[in-house]
């Protein structure tokens, strides 16, 4: 039989012994070298959340309290009812929505247990935090400033708190719409010690007639973010605005020469030509600015730098986390690696929080794991009922934040609650990189519940 040219048979594969040798050498040497940088990243996040750990008052704000809440006997309904359609057990997030529940108090505690410095004589001078109860100015009200942020002013040697001021009447503009509240404006207060807040009034007003102005009454501004522009010197605020509906999905801008205002508000803008719901803003230590808002149809997060004014968005973006439906994004640094907390898209309904993180702010972004820490299963698989905003530096405390949050309340939105409690980066992460083989070179973050806690340093003393 004649021999086909596919029958022959394949040439051998021929290398000398100083080839063979020289591969595995080489072979070698890498691998030396990366388990050499393995090994010394490993002593470097070991020694640097051994150094953090021990800190005394990294200690005192890892001491996380349980919770245990018992849920109210059922409520009596006829025989009827029951055949009809028998009742299924009540789970604790119905109850935290329910504004008639039996245990509706331990959520939103009343003013009797009211904090800040015109409470009982003031006598707190260690400045006590109490997550969920209701928090009062230098003027005795309830601070109004919802779903905000924290600039800290270098010129005043001031902390400023933006937010929503929400203080009028909960209503849906139809059966179906979701709980609102006519737009005031947008609340500041000032403070020194992050817990004495002086209210500076509303620095950014509604349009009380003119129906086709971004800020009447009838629309939506939502989560105000202040930054200052050291070229300009000019502060920019960036918020969420958007129709009764929830169509129009776009960011807003506005300016002040003085962080206590009054803002100019300048225009709205799908920016990068997509829908943007809630957002924030994040300026990094090279002063360059981004915007990240959760866009096409809150699926996906956007992240772009800002111009150098920060008045528009650069023709640059890039999608991350895409088709996790992630909302409510509070960004910050440590250690050059930037993170990100966000909530799921659940509406006013509290759900679980995930910490991200990132070598580039611009992404790849690798998602964490859920940050919360104590309390109780359900207290940590839905944020301690709340939902992220910000986070800041922890005055003092290398590698700790201060994790601000809203836990919002849609039967009365004006008696919604700030969550700030204690962030700490460090230790392993608690996933694998979702795109690339190992783990993650950057640390966990972690969320701990207090009832009750304080600020390093106390007192009233400055603690910038």
């Amino acid at each position: 039989m004649a021999k086909s040219k596919h029958n022959k048979k394949p040439p051998l594969l021929r290398c000398s012994p100083f080839s063979l040798v020289s591969t595995l050498v080489g072979c070698v040497f890498t691998i030396h070298l990366i388990m050499l940088y393995s090994r010394n990243y490993s002593v470097d996040l070991e020694v640097s959340s051994r150094l953090l750990t021990h800190h005394p008052v990294v200690r005192e704000l890892e001491r996380v309290e349980e919770e245990n809440i018992h849920m109210p006997p059922p409520r009596k309904r006829s025989a009827r009812a029951i055949k009809r359609k028998p009742k299924r057990p009540t789970t604790l997030v119905e109850e935290f929505l329910d504004e008639n529940s039996q245990i509706r108090h331990l959520f939103f505690p009343d003013m009797k247990s009211a904090f800040g410095p015109t409470r009982d004589g003031s006598n707190d001078t260690l400045h006590n935090f109490f997550p969920g109860k209701i928090w009062l100015d230098t003027e005795g009200n309830p601070i109004q400033a919802h779903g905000g942020g924290i600039l800290y002013d270098e010129m005043s040697k001031s902390y400023y708190w933006y937010g929503e001021y929400k203080d009028g009447p909960t209503y849906h503009s139809h059966k179906d719409g979701p709980a609102r509240v006519d737009i005031i404006g947008v609340g500041c207060y000032s403070s020194q010690d992050l817990w004495t807040w002086k209210n500076e009034g509303v620095v950014l007003a509604a349009e009380e007639t003119d129906e086709t102005h971004d800020l009447h009454k009838s629309n939506v501004l939502e989560r105000p973010k202040v930054i200052y522009n050291s070229g300009t010197g000019k502060y920019v605020m960036w918020m969420h605005i958007d129709d009764a509906n929830y169509t129009k999905a776009s960011v807003g801008v506005a300016i002040s020469d003085t962080p206590i205002g009054p803002f100019d508000y300048l225009y709205s803008k799908s920016p990068h030509g997509f829908d943007s719901r809630d957002m924030t803003v994040f300026k990094d230590d090279d002063n360059t600015a981004y915007l990240i808002y959760s866009s096409e149809d809150n699926s996906v997060l956007h992240i772009g730098p800002l111009t150098d004014d920060y008045l528009d968005v650069k023709p640059v973006m890039k999608r991350i986390m895409v088709g996790q439906h992630r909302e409510a994004p509070a960004i910050f640094k440590h250690q050059n690696t930037y993170y990100m907390i966000t909530s799921g898209c659940t509406g006013w309904a509290p759900n679980e929080a995930l910490a991200h993180a990132a070598e580039s702010v611009m992404g790849p972004w690798e998602t964490l794991g859920n940050p919360c820490v104590g309390g109780n299963k359900v207290f940590r698989m839905t944020t301690f009922f709340a939902q992220s905003t910000y986070v800041i530096p922890l005055p003092g405390v290398p590698g700790a934040f201060i994790f601000m949050a809203d836990r919002w309340n849609p039967a009365d939105l004006r008696d919604s609650r700030y969550l700030w409690l204690p962030l700490i980066v460090g230790g392993p992460a608690d996933r694998p990189l979702e795109f690339t083989f190992g783990f993650p070179m950057w640390s966990r973050v972690s969320v701990y519940w207090h009832r009750q806690w304080r600020l390093p340093l106390g007192g009233g003393k400055m603690i910038a």
